[in-house]
């Protein structure tokens, strides 16, 4: 069955050209309008979808075409598209993929698999004709004309006329609107990306005079009717998709020669989310949701005790910047570790896996004891550390899909698997197996290797278990 879904990617020439802002500008003005809206972002940003969710208060997905191929990306898409308008925010700069040299995995290849018309955002600061030159360079080297769309970003009132009627009397491309300068709100930066949406002060009136202002520059109109001449997509029914997804799993395992029939466990996972962990994929924690997980979220900042669950996940944040907070709440910590080694299955990325080892030390030297279930010490380097996309390949048999962003490292990153860049030479072991922790560095996406999710499923399934006769 085909569908129209009105979509729309917003890219830039860069990073820092105001993407982020100005989609939450609109996803704001068109939300107030009572469109049904939705929000996807390229990549795998974790940051810029919480904006998107600060804004709509639904769930924005990320989609990248590294992880999941042509076919699972456009399914990704429609299972969660809206019938109205969906806006797609693009990553770095539209041609910007693996290892900043290729196509792969960038805004470009995600416009082309989706077949979105693009709107480009120009950042006009200190810059006059000269942006013409731009846009026809971009223009040209796009191979597959799906730029449509320009919106002039930091662009004077009084100087936009006469820089609309230049570009659209030298270019194929429609002019929609502009923004000026924006002084009073400022989307500020640290080690890990933008600050996070509850660090900013005020945020839902800003974003509120920022929709007011965009509802007076941009030609709405024009915009809504070049999201509808996108073409109508292929799209399967929420039940379909999910036995799509069954199906997969299936494949996958009777090819790896395990069990032929998987029922699905019922289990309860707890998800650690508060500011310390907040970096999730959304299709994460639906796939466990699909096979069968109850998920109960949990703060080990707050949280004196865990709840009642069979698992653990603790995803990537910022524990380094609660690491006083963390240390300190000593009663979360002993539940984690007695849970650990009683066997409790345990996943753990990134920020999670730091939490679960020896110590953390801060930028100001001073060391912290974490949960001290794994041996490892944690320090910051100055420098990111085996940034980007990898590939996992774990004892089993299977490979998984994973991305690295981190400042800290630890003098224990284990060897349980092997990692791959998918651009030149770059190899390196990770991960900790431990009982029933596996922990490592990687954020993990688990839609690229369906069967890890329901086999993490499995061993919490057993474990609840453990003790029946």
């Amino acid at each position: 069955m085909k569908k129209n879904f009105p979509r729309l990617m917003l890219t830039a020439l860069s990073s820092g050209s105001g993407k982020t802002y100005i989609t939450c500008g609109l996803l704001t003005l068109f939300a107030r309008k009572g469109l049904d809206v939705r929000s996807f972002k390229c990549g795998p940003d974790y940051i810029d979808p919480m904006f998107h969710r600060a804004v709509l208060q639904v769930p924005s997905k990320n989609l990248d075409p590294y992880f999941t191929d042509r076919n699972a990306t456009r399914e990704l898409f429609t299972g969660s598209a809206s019938d109205e308008i969906s806006l797609i925010e693009g990553v770095m700069g539209y041609f910007d993929g693996l290892g900043g040299t290729r196509i792969r995995g960038s805004s470009f290849e995600l416009a082309t698999m989706l077949e979105t018309p693009v709107v480009l955002i120009v950042d006009c600061k200190g810059v006059g004709r000269t942006v013409c030159a731009q846009i026809k360079g971009m223009l040209d080297y796009e191979s597959e004309h799906l730029i449509k769309g320009v919106i002039l970003n930091r662009m004077s009132a009084m100087l936009f006329p006469a820089m609309k009627e230049q570009i659209e009397s030298e270019l194929p491309v429609k002019v929609l609107g502009y923004l000026p300068e924006q002084k009073d709100f400022h989307l500020d930066s640290r080690h890990l990306g933008l600050k996070m949406p509850e660090e900013i002060e005020d945020l839902r009136e800003k974003l509120d005079h920022l929709a007011d202002t965009l509802e007076s520059t941009i030609d709405l109109e024009a915009f809504l009717m070049l999201a509808k001449q996108a073409p109508a997509m292929e799209c399967k029914s929420e039940t379909d998709n999910q036995r799509q997804i069954q199906r997969q799993i299936q494949r996958q395992i009777q090819r790896q020669g395990q069990i032929r029939k998987q029922k699905k466990p019922s289990c309860r996972i707890g998800v650690a989310k508060d500011s310390a962990f907040c970096f999730y994929y959304e299709d994460n924690l639906k796939l466990l949701e699909e096979n069968g997980a109850e998920i109960l979220y949990f703060s080990p900042l707050q949280d004196q005790n865990l709840p009642d669950v069979d698992g653990i996940l603790i995803g990537g944040g910022y524990p380094e910047l609660y690491a006083k907070e963390l240390s300190q709440n000593e009663e979360i910590k002993k539940d984690i570790f007695q849970a650990a080694e009683s066997g409790m299955p345990m996943l753990a990325e990134c920020g999670g896996f730091m939490y679960l080892q020896k110590s953390l030390k801060d930028k100001q030297e001073h060391v912290w004891e974490m949960v001290g279930v794994l041996p490892g010490e944690c320090y910051d380097t100055g420098r990111l550390g085996r940034f980007g996309y990898v590939e996992l390949a774990f004892p089993d048999g299977k490979k998984i899909k994973a991305h690295e962003f981190h400042y800290y490292d630890s003098t224990e990153n284990g060897d349980y698997a092997h990692a791959e860049k998918p651009v030149g030479n770059r190899f390196w072991e990770c991960m900790v197996k431990y009982k029933g922790i596996l922990a490592g560095f990687p954020h993990l996406y688990y839609p690229s290797c369906p069967e890890f999710g329901a086999d993490f499923l499995k061993q919490c399934a057993r474990w609840k278990n453990r003790n029946a006769l």
